[in-house]
């Protein structure tokens, strides 16, 4: 979802910043592209000293920023570039779409709400019900599994290292958005494909995968 359904990753560095500024971290470089795709959890322990979460807690810490990150992205959230007319099409046609994010479910159902695109996803998965979040491929294979499909029958849409990887282990293809790293970034990950914004991506060269 984030850096795919909306262009969004600036602002999640942006609250991640704030929140180090509350808490005191040291460690943060100003953005976490580096780590898109992966849990908070992670995240926040490689951002704050260990006494630091155990204090506070990594789910609470969390929590917080992703309410500052709402808060922030509210009034400029809108869908990826070509994103809307994309799902049309493919539901137009009959091919169901499942939202696969390390996001927590309130994001999901915000960016929902906010773009007005629920209605074209048949499943979600969030870091909610997973056990293990990117590069491991637990959360798309529950998302084709939602969605009563194989893997090889999937086709991932991503931005992130670790969610190629995912995808890739899942046993699908990924197509890539450079909204957060390069295209060569991307092809070096393990993208299939790469495109700058869904007004590139259309059935017939999906199918051509």
């Amino acid at each position: 979802m984030d850096g795919v359904l909306v262009d969004n990753m600036r602002i999640h560095s942006e609250a991640f910043g704030i929140l180090c500024g509350r808490y005191g971290s040291h460690n943060y470089t100003g953005s976490i592209c580096h780590f898109a795709g992966r849990s908070n959890e992670e995240i926040l322990r490689a951002l704050f000293p260990p006494e630091v979460v155990e204090r506070y807690g990594w789910q609470a810490l969390s929590d917080e920023k992703e309410a500052i990150y709402r808060e922030l992205y509210a009034a400029q959230i809108k869908p990826a570039k070509g994103l809307v007319a994309f799902l049309k099409q493919l539901t137009e046609n009959g091919i169901r779409c499942a939202v696969g994010s390390s996001a927590c479910r309130h994001n999901v159902d915000f960016v929902f709400e906010r773009c007005g695109i629920g209605q074209y996803f048949s499943a979600v998965v969030s870091s909610d019900i997973v056990t293990r979040c990117k590069p491991d491929p637990e959360i798309y294979l529950k998302a084709a599994g939602a969605l009563q499909l194989e893997p090889a029958e999937c086709v991932v849409f991503e931005d992130a290292a670790a969610g190629i990887e995912a995808g890739c282990r899942a046993g699908m293809k990924v197509v890539a958005l450079a909204t957060s790293l390069s295209h060569e970034e991307l092809v070096a990950a393990g993208a299939s494909l790469v495109i700058d914004d869904f007004m590139q991506i259309d059935l017939e060269r999906l199918g051509r995968l």
